[in-house]
Formats: C-alpha cells, sequence, structure tokens
C-alpha cells in the first residue's frame, strides 16, 4: 500500500520532466543534497537547443562523465591497510597449488595484488553485475570518509564483518552512474596487471553495454578495442519486439598494436570436426575398410548431427581408400598467370585433359606433388576436369566467429548436476569460456587467468577443463565477494565457487584426464584488516594491563603464515610459491620457493637459528622485530647476514 506524503507537488520535478518530453538529449545526472543520483538538465544544452546560433559554453571534449566520477578515479588510488589471509581449510592442494582463490571485495584484492603481479596477466575475463536495479551489491560512496561510509550503509560491523547487502533501489537502478564508479577503479586497478600483451574480455547486457564501451575506451583507449562479441542465448516468444536473449563480451587489449606486431592470431578448432571424425571412424570399421560402404554409411550419420556443424564441416563428405574423410574441391585457377597454363595428362587414357582458361590452381611441380600423393582425383577420362581432395583433419582451426549461438541452459545443468542442487542463477557456461580462453593463450598455455568477479567459480572451471584437455598449465586467480545467499547448504556466493572448484577438480580427476602435472586445487585468501596492531595510542589511553599488549606489533589471532603473506604482498612476490615449513632450533621457519625468502616470526629469536637462516643463503630474510631482545641483538643478527650472506635482503616487521 503506498503511504503518501499529503505535500504539494513538487513543481521543479514536473518542470524538468517536461523537459525531458521534448529534450531527451539535453537530460543528464546530478546529485542532490543527500548525494542521491537524480535527474538534471544541462542549461548550456538547453541554452543551445533553443538558439539559432552557436551558444558559447564551457571547453568541450570528448570524453565519458558522469557524478562521482573524480572520487571514483582517487579511490582506484587511495592505499588500504588490508591483507590476504590464508585459510588451508577452504583450500584444496594448498603447498602445491598455483591458483587462488580471494574472498572479499574486488576493490581491496585488486589493490593488494598490485605489486605480485603487475604486468603477468595474460588475460583478464570478468561478467560484473548488469545494473538491472536490484541486488547492486558493489556500492563504493568515494565521496565520504571510511568510517563514514560504514556508518551510513551499515554494511559492516565493528569488526570489519558485512552483515548484509545494500540493494539498488528501481530509481537508482535508472541511472547510470554508480555503477560507472563502481567500475571505473576496477577496471583502472585491473590495467596495470596485465602483461603487454594481455587481453581483457567483459560480459555485459544491454543495460550498460554503451556505457561500458566507453568507459572501457577511456580506460584501455579505443584503438586497443578488438571485437564486440554476441552471444545469442535462448529467446522469448513472448516478448514484444525482439525475442532477447543477447550478452556481450567487449574484448579489448592492452596493446593491440604490440598483438599485431607479434603477428597474434587467435585460433579455435572448428566446431564439430572432432564429433565428424568419430562418424568416420564408426563407418570405416562398420563397411570392413570399403570405402564406398564407408561413405554411404557416413554420410547417413553425419546427417543426424548436421543441425549441430557448420557448413564448412559438412561439405567434407566422402571417405577415401585409407578411411580419411575429405572433400573434392575445384582445383581451377581464379586468376590467370603463365606458370599455371600447361598440360595435364589422364592417368588412364594417357591424353591430355582440357586446361582451364586461367590454368590450374598449382604450379607444375606442386601438381605433379599432389598427384603423387593421390590427391588429385581424375574423372572417368580426359573429357572431365580433375579435382583436389582436401581433408577434414587438416581444416582443424579458425578465427573466432564473434557471433554465435548457444542456450544457456547446458550451463545451468552442468553446475546443478555438480552441486548436486539449484543454487545459482544463469551461471556462465564453462565450454564457451574455455573456447575463448583457448583461443587467446593457445600459445601461452602458462597463462595467468583472472577473474574478480568470479560468482560461482566458472573461469576456474572452464580453466582446469581447458587445461585437461590441450595439456595447458594455466593459473586463475579468482575474487568473489562474500555475498550472503538464501540456501540451505551454503552461507555466500564464494563458498558456492570454492565447493564447485573442489568437486569441478574431483570431476576432472575421476574422468581419467589427470596427468601428474595438471593443477585442480586453490589457495584460499581472505581480505582482511592488516596483522598489525594499532600502536598508536597516547599514556592515558593505555591502561596496566594492557601496557605488554600495546608493545607487541601482530595482532593476537594472527598466524605467522598470515604475517607470512603480508610479507609476500609488500616485497610483491608470487602467492602461489611452494611453502615449506620446518624446525630450527625449536623455532618455526616457514621457507618459500626453495629458499627465495625465508620467515621466522618467533616471539624469542636466537643467534644460532640467525646463522642458520644466514648459511642458506636465501634472497631475502625476514623477522618480528619484537623477537629480538634488544637493539643490540638486531644489530648482531643484521652483522652475521653481512659476514654469511651479504646478498641476503634483511627485514623485520
Amino acid at each position: 500500500m503506498e503511504k503518501r506524503t499529503l505535500h504539494s507537488p513538487n513543481v521543479t520535478t514536473r518542470n524538468i520532466e517536461r523537459i525531458a518530453e521534448v529534450f531527451p538529449q539535453v537530460m543528464t545526472e546530478s546529485r542532490d543534497a543527500e548525494g542521491n543520483v537524480t535527474l538534471a538538465v544541462d542549461l548550456d544544452l538547453l541554452r543551445q537547443e533553443l538558439s539559432d546560433h552557436v551558444v558559447e559554453g564551457p571547453q568541450e571534449r570528448y570524453q565519458l562523465d558522469w557524478p562521482g566520477k573524480r572520487a571514483a578515479a582517487f579511490a582506484a588510488n587511495a592505499p588500504i591497510a588490508k591483507t590476504l589471509r590464508p585459510v588451508r581449510q577452504e583450500s584444496v592442494d594448498f603447498d602445491t597449488t598455483k591458483n587462488l582463490f580471494i574472498e572479499g571485495d574486488n576493490l581491496d584484492a585488486l589493490k593488494l595484488l598490485q605489486e605480485s603481479y603487475l604486468g603477468k596477466v595474460k588475460l583478464i575475463y570478468i561478467d560484473p553485475p548488469y545494473n538491472t536495479g536490484n541486488d547492486f551489491v558493489y556500492e563504493d560512496n568515494f565521496a565520504e570518509t571510511t568510517a563514514e561510509h560504514l556508518r551510513s550503509s551499515a554494511v559492516l560491523d565493528d569488526e570489519g564483518n558485512r552483515l548484509r547487502t545494500k540493494v539498488n533501489s528501481e530509481a537508482s537502478g535508472r541511472f547510470h552512474s554508480d555503477w560507472l564508479s563502481m567500475m571505473y577503479p576496477r577496471l583502472k586497478l585491473a590495467r596495470s596487471l596485465l602483461a603487454d600483451d594481455g587481453v581483457v574480455i567483459v560480459a555485459i547486457d544491454d543495460h550498460e553495454h554503451a556505457n561500458l564501451r566507453s568507459l572501457l575506451d577511456q580506460v584501455l583507449g579505443s584503438e586497443n578495442f578488438i571485437a564486440n562479441v554476441t552471444w545469442q542465448g535462448t529467446g522469448k516468444n513472448d516478448a514484444r519486439y525482439t525475442a532477447g536473449g543477447v550478452d556481450y563480451m567487449l574484448i579489448y587489449a592492452k596493446n593491440e598494436s604490440l598483438l599485431r606486431s607479434l603477428d597474434t592470431r587467435w585460433k579455435e578448432p572448428k566446431p564439430g570436426i572432432d564429433e565428424v571424425e568419430a562418424v568416420a571412424r564408426r563407418a570405416w570399421q562398420e563397411s570392413d575398410g570399403d570405402p564406398a560402404k564407408a561413405t554411404t554409411i557416413f554420410r547417413n550419420g553425419v546427417r543426424a548431427i548436421k543441425a549441430d556443424l557448420e557448413p564448412a564441416v559438412f561439405r567434407y563428405d566422402q571417405i577415401d581408400d585409407e578411411g580419411r574423410v575429405f572433400q573434392a574441391t575445384d582445383i581451377t585457377s581464379p586468376n590467370p598467370r603463365p606458370n599455371l597454363m600447361y598440360e595435364l595428362t589422364h592417368p588412364k587414357t594417357g591424353r591430355a585433359v582440357r586446361t582451364p582458361a586461367n590454368g590450374w590452381r598449382y604450379s607444375r611441380e606442386t601438381m605433379d606433388e599432389l598427384i603423387a600423393q593421390g590427391r588429385v582425383l581424375f574423372g572417368p577420362d580426359e573429357t572431365t576436369s580433375p579435382r583436389i581432395k582436401r581433408f577434414l583433419a587438416e581444416q582443424g582451426d579458425r578465427v573466432p566467429y564473434p557471433t554465435f549461438t548457444q542456450s544457456r541452459m547446458p550451463g545451468t545443468k552442468k553446475l546443478d548436476g555438480l552441486l548436486q542442487a539449484d543454487v545459482f542463477d544463469f551461471p556462465k557456461d564453462t565450454a564457451v569460456l574455455a573456447r575463448w580462453f583457448g583461443a587467446i593463450t593457445r600459445d601461452n598455455p602458462d597463462a595467468v587467468i583472472l577473474d574478480f568477479f568470479a560468482g560461482s567459480g566458472s573461469t576456474g572451471h572452464a580453466v582446469m577443463d581447458l587445461n585437461a584437455a590441450d595439456g595447458g598449465h594455466r593459473r586463475y586467480i579468482l575474487v568473489q565477494l562474500d555475498e550472503p545467499v538464501d540456501h540451505p547448504h551454503y552461507e555466500t556466493i564464494a563458498g558456492i565457487a570454492r565447493e564447485r572448484l573442489r568437486r569441478a577438480g574431483a570431476q576432472v580427476k575421476q574422468a581419467g584426464l589427470l596427468n601428474s602435472a595438471l593443477d585442480i586445487g586453490f589457495r584460499s585468501l581472505h581480505v582482511a584488516t592488516t596483522n598489525m596492531a594499532d600502536t598508536l595510542a597516547t599514556a592515558d589511553d593505555l591502561e596496566q594491563y594492557t601496557l605488554t599488549e600495546a608493545v607487541r606489533s601482530v595482532k593476537p589471532d594472527r598466524t605467522d603464515e598470515d604475517l607470512l603473506f603480508q610479507v609476500l604482498l609488500d616485497w610483491g612476490l608470487d602467492l602461489a610459491e611452494p611453502i615449506a615449513v620446518e624446525d630450527l632450533g625449536s623455532r618455526r621457519v616457514l621457507s618459500v620457493a626453495e629458499g627465495a625468502l625465508i620467515a621466522c616470526f618467533a616471539d624469542e629469536m636466537t643467534d644460532d637459528v640467525v646463522k642458520e637462516i644466514a648459511g642458506r643463503r636465501p634472497l631475502r630474510a625476514v623477522f618480528l622485530d619484537a623477537g629480538f631482545a634488544s637493539d643490540a641483538a638486531r644489530i648482531n643478527a643484521e652483522q652475521i647476514f653481512r659476514e654469511v650472506s651479504p646478498e641476503t635482503e634483511v627485514r623485520t616487521i
């Protein structure tokens, strides 16, 4: 039931609505006194519409602008006092995997990853919120301080835990500023993670397609635009104008001119080739090696799957005497050239075959080689023009088409079947993702693939499937907010994604596709507040029983592994490097990447342990500052490293 305000009409709002009806091109967005996005009139544009000459106004330039843009740009550069905490019990193969799953706000995660993965990511795929007016969970109010934002939005409790999801109201959903302010800093940070030959794919629907392309033009450069891929899913027959069901994938390079200079070419297997080859193998077996009989069986079998085949594949309709699928094509030249005009003799009659007007497609030398290989098919006599055999097995690759039709139902069924529950609406189809991932990383099978709107984990699943299929070693980094869900078995979308990755890895293993190099694990990390305690306090603020804790620089609930990952972030080291744990002099020591970094965060450090670590000559060593009993003990440790391993970079925290 609507609650009436019993106020007089808002004349200004009514006038703005009337102007919008007559001059929609002058409408823009602004913010009211409370900071809410609202419709507004661009008075300069309105004056121009009402004038018969060019009206002087502000400096014009081509750009995408919206309320809050400056604050969003500032947010991308603002530092944060946070870290990533490892959670072993949520992980799979924690000690050996190269994959990462990060739970938390992706803006924070992207900032934390800057040092470790700067310029190292080959492919970024994201499927961000589509801004339909519901469940817009990434509401970044950059105009407020952090404290003001947390109080006004009531998103976090006093300990930084998320309480609820902010919902984008229907009115706010009609405007684009909030969505652009959310996307802008994330895309800016993501760009810096891309390798020089890196590529970004962003999935989107009609609601923000135009704005997203303009935003990507601004962040990545319009000259780096590659494709606007159109995915036609299942439409609705009762729709008013078109069936709909269309999504897009906007693809940009970080540096398209570099890709061009490297002669980069994306290729994918032609759809249907494997299925047709399977039909041919069965036909060859059933015919006992009779080419004519095998061809008849083969054509009947292919007709049954014709609807799923491209015409280019369906045209391969014969089987030769070695069981190979081929088609016979024209052998005449499209253009006349002197070296293509020569006499070709029929192998049975010995008489010359009529030479085409433009000559043959191949030179005399190449034609003789093809005849020797049995690739030239002559007719019964010289009156029939010969043709060339083209084998299906040689036509395995194509350039990916920017438009394709595929129902989204298989993606939903695959996830529901894997989790044995209906947990996620419209997950991305892993086969579609693997197809594009494979085409883009074909020449880089060790690529790092990042998805910072991970959702149900489709990207990680697709990477595992692709590696299993082609023997690659691609790695994934997934980031997902701990967005709550109403489900009896799962509390958050992040929890759903982790369970999917566990089951998908087990499924690949059970399918017998696993080899010793295939990585089906992931390290689970959580975005958290810094491990370091806030020791800034006045004497009046310290009570006697807290003095001891105030001296400690590390929060009491943090482990040495928590500290290690903060050190890895600070030093810009790969968060997936192997970690070995051992005891030295009853002190727990963590060794990263076979001694590239050795850490010991013991509360009491001894010279013997320092000497043992220095003797291993690590590239880096780090200790807990409070672990040294005095300044003299710390200086002595530095002296030990200068004498034993002077090349080691030593730090304390």
